[in-house]
């Protein structure tokens, strides 16, 4: 009963903030000029010079596009010749998860999840243009999260009772009779309830594992092993997470998961197991609301709090404890989600799906955090980032 009365009030008090964050940032006009540009641009001059190019998904229920930037007479749009949807209470983070799209194969291909036809899209990618390449299905209910490891690709699908799906990759292309299909045992809806559904998959650096987060549903982690061919164990090894409603990770320098949990917005350190269980080297909270998504560079961690719009920063003791290193390293905008890291190490991109907007930083030696510009007049509700 506690749990669930835990999980009752993170969902009212993100609700709540979001709307009062996305009001104010209304009455004050936010969202007209984007910072160095003019009325509704998005110069986006950094990655001009240096040739990167960062692409969105909209997950638009009418037809689920990509948008791709590099500065803002650049910009363009591609349809993925599928559908987005809502997961049931979501407001900022349709998907309710991180990967939606993905960058694969040394960023030549891009991969986009279509919740709403249960389907994914590859795309060929060259600078800020994509290519169509082939669709298939995801062998699912409401896709949500892409990874890639070597000629493997797997496909969580939070919807029903979850699952994730493996492919092998031949030539850019993925192989649909290829697909091992692993069910996560769940009890959720489709579409799921955000709190409730599967929130990200990911294969360890080794190749080894592939991890998935459950959220509120079991609060835990499923890890999948690999054989030496691929092949997916049959069933999952779970643990339990520190902390209510997992739900995104990264990994650091020595292989450890490093994982958001949203009940007391907190980051949590797990060593993986030979035998896929995780073992807890700590936990430790920023003490804002919702910290969801989380991504890394130079050996640290920013997190994107979507009640609080705001990103904090963590970095690891020499035991690969987490530590807080700023609460508050960088205030963004209403309902901030999902981020994504430039290839060099040294921007990082963070969207919020409450004010429809993308806030650029610099990334520090010491992991500070200095915005640069902003994008502005992005679809609201959208999610999905991936960075080349």
């Amino acid at each position: 009963m506690e749990k669930s009365l835990l999980l009752k009030e993170l969902s009212m008090n993100v609700h709540k903030t979001i709307r009062a964050v996305a009001a104010a940032a209304v009455a004050a006009g936010v969202g007209l000029i984007a910072s160095g540009g003019t009325a509704g641009a998005a110069p986006f001059n950094h990655f001009h010079a240096r040739g990167h190019a960062l692409f969105v998904e909209t997950d638009a229920s009418s037809g689920n596009q990509i948008l791709s930037y590099r500065r803002a007479p650049d910009a363009g749009s591609f349809a993925t010749r599928g559908t987005g949807a809502t997961a049931a209470g979501a407001t900022a983070d349709p998907l309710a998860s991180q990967g939606g799209l993905a960058l694969i194969n040394g960023g030549a291909e891009l991969v986009a999840t279509n919740a709403g036809s249960d389907t994914i899209t590859v795309f060929a990618v060259e600078g800020t243009h994509l290519t169509y390449l082939q669709q298939l299905g995801s062998d699912g209910q409401f896709p949500v999260s892409i990874a890639a490891q070597g000629p493997y690709l797997s496909v969580l699908n939070a919807g029903g009772a979850g699952s994730v799906a493996q492919f092998r990759l031949v030539g850019g292309f993925v192989d649909p009779h290829s697909a091992q299909v692993r069910s996560l045992g769940l009890a959720n809806t489709t579409p799921p309830d955000y709190l409730h559904g599967a929130g990200e998959v990911g294969y360890t650096p080794d190749g080894e594992h592939l991890v998935v987060t459950t959220k509120a549903s079991t609060s835990s982690f499923e890890v999948f092993s690999l054989s030496g061919h691929g092949q997916l164990g049959t069933t999952p090894v779970v643990t339990a997470a520190d902390n209510a409603v997992p739900f995104s990770f990264t990994f650091d320098a020595a292989g450890r998961l490093v994982a958001t949990e949203a009940s007391n917005s907190s980051v949590s350190v797990y060593a993986v197991r030979a035998s896929g269980s995780l073992s807890s080297l700590g936990t430790v909270s920023d003490r804002a609301t919702a910290l969801c998504w989380i991504s890394t560079s130079k050996g640290y961690f920013f997190g994107d709090n979507a009640g609080s719009g705001t990103v904090s920063s963590f970095d690891e003791s020499a035991a690969g404890a987490p530590q807080l290193l700023a609460a508050t390293a960088a205030t963004a905008h209403a309902g901030t989600t999902d981020s994504a890291v430039s290839p060099d190490g040294n921007f990082l991109y963070v969207e919020s799906g409450g004010a429809g907007t993308i806030d650029t930083y610099a990334i520090g030696a010491t992991g500070s955090l200095v915005q640069i510009e902003t994008i502005f007049n992005l679809p609201v509700a959208s999610e999905g980032i991936a960075a080349s």
